[in-house]
């Protein structure tokens, strides 16, 4: 007996989903993918900046578990004919943030929107509507799902200021000067002139930069204070120059690894004076041991690309090492896996990590520079000040201390890292009484050996060179 057949059109075949998808997509039908679908919703507006050294700036954050491609997204403002796509081969990590300079595409205005695209320019990810400027910040508390709030610092690629923890003083108050209120002179009379601005004590010897493209090695001048060192081509300071010879970093900082200066002289700068307009926010290394007059770097570590656009000359005013052994025994996290801070997951880098202090923002940032010109950025603290001008690593305390010149009338803060493996606010300083608010952009407390009744030497540089001095000398409990 002959079975009786389906009809063809009723029949149900079977084929490979990817043989289906391919057919589709070949034919122009849109295939959805779950999870893309969900990783795509994992990417949120997080922060917006109106107004400011650094406005017209919106920070993207991926609140999930998976890395995703943002690759020709496109972010708008309320008017669909402005655009700002994101470059090819942006990628953002799970739990990273992301954040971008959209002011050559178009403003944000005082009663606006930022609205995230896919690549199509039609499918909305995200969008945020205000109807004031920021001030300064627009941030969701908590990252990438709360409500859009007010905050009280700009955080840009990194977490927001919504804790007790964060911003301009997280309840901590500030506190008297913890030391003499009595302040003097450091250094000869109009020996350095102005933009002397960071320094860095190695012992007998203080090192400090020199905006105009110069470090000074100095030495003790036999009645407290700083001379500069008349050997080996050091009595008027060494110019520097980029790697290969080539421009006049605007340094602002200098720091030294535990090698001490052996292993090389680091300092920030925040452009090249030969192209003052444009930002190149770097870190470099310098070989101090020769007798020449210029040193060109030996390395330089070019951050502008992974840091939040600033004005050329608000860019990184200080740096700092801070040793492994304190974040690992710390307990500190590292922001680019979410995980306790693991130094092996890095090549040759130091045995420590750099933090940088951006002047327009006062935003620290903390990287891991490997020896092959590798960087890795690990954390993201808001000072709560408008600006950070200094930044020292102090290991009799084990607190780093982020300083504001006359911008923010002198004040001095510690941050420590907390329970969370974050870097928190634990002391906010006022100046000494006795110094009246200058443009201090250096500081840096003497080593542990110095200590003498409990109390110890601490300096500070004035790029303005008010009365003559550049250097001047304080003390603080130790």
């Amino acid at each position: 007996m002959t079975e009786a057949r389906t009809p063809l059109w009723r029949r149900t075949f079977r084929l490979p989903l990817a043989v289906v998808a391919g057919s589709l997509l070949a034919a122009g039908v849109f295939v959805a993918n779950p999870a893309h679908a969900a990783a795509t919703d994992d990417i949120r507006i997080n922060e917006v900046v109106t107004t400011g050294s650094i406005n017209d700036s919106i920070e993207l954050y991926n609140k999930g578990t998976a890395a995703v491609d943002v690759s020709g997204w496109i972010l708008k403002d309320n008017n669909n004919s402005s655009k700002y796509k994101i470059a090819s081969g942006t990628t953002l990590a799970a739990n990273g943030y992301v954040a971008f300079d959209v002011h050559s595409s178009f403003g944000l205005g005082s009663s606006d929107s930022a609205r995230l695209y896919l690549a199509d320019g039609t499918t909305l990810v995200d969008s945020f509507t205000w109807t004031s400027h920021s001030n300064p910040s627009w941030s969701r508390c908590a990252d990438g799902t709360g409500a859009f709030v007010q905050a009280t610092a700009i955080t840009l690629g990194g977490p927001n200021a919504c804790g007790s923890g964060s911003g301009s003083g997280g309840g901590i108050t500030a506190a008297a000067w913890p030391g003499s209120n009595t302040v003097s002179t450091a250094d000869a009379s109009n020996v350095f002139g102005q933009d002397l601005s960071g320094l860095y004590q190695e012992g007998s010897v203080m090192w400090g930069a020199q905006n105009s493209g110069k470090l000074w090695r100095l030495v003790r001048d036999g009645s407290g204070g700083w001379t500069p060192d008349t050997t080996n081509g050091w009595t008027t300071g060494k110019t520097l120059h980029f790697p290969g010879g080539t421009g006049t970093p605007d340094d602002e900082g200098v720091t030294l690894t535990g090698a001490g200066s052996a292993g090389g002289v680091y300092v920030s700068s925040e452009r090249n004076a030969d192209s003052s307009g444009t930002s190149r926010l770097s870190v470099l290394r310098y070989d101090v041991s020769g007798t020449g007059t210029t040193l060109n770097a030996t390395q330089e570590w070019n951050l502008t690309s992974d840091l939040p656009a600033t004005g050329a000359n608000l860019g990184l005013e200080g740096v700092t090492w801070v040793p492994d052994s304190y974040l690992t025994g710390a307990g500190f996290k590292d922001q680019s896996t979410g995980a306790a801070y693991d130094p092996t997951r890095y090549a040759s880098h130091s045995a420590g990590v750099f933090f940088v202090g951006v002047e327009g923002s006062g935003m620290v940032y903390g990287y891991v520079l490997q020896d092959s010109g590798a960087f890795t950025k690990v954390a993201t603290i808001s000072s709560g000040m408008a600006g950070v001008m200094e930044l020292q690593w102090e290991p009799q305390a084990s607190r780093l201390w982020v300083v504001c010149d006359d911008t923010c009338n002198g004040e001095h803060r510690t941050v420590q890292v907390d329970a969370t493996g974050a870097f928190a606010l634990t002391a906010i300083y006022n100046r000494p009484s006795g110094m009246p608010d200058y443009n201090n952009e250096g500081f840096f407390p003497a080593p542990a050996d110095e200590c003498v009744s409990g109390s110890k030497p601490v300096y500070w540089s004035d790029d303005s060179n008010d009365g003559g001095h550049a250097i001047r000398k304080g003390t603080i409990t130790c």
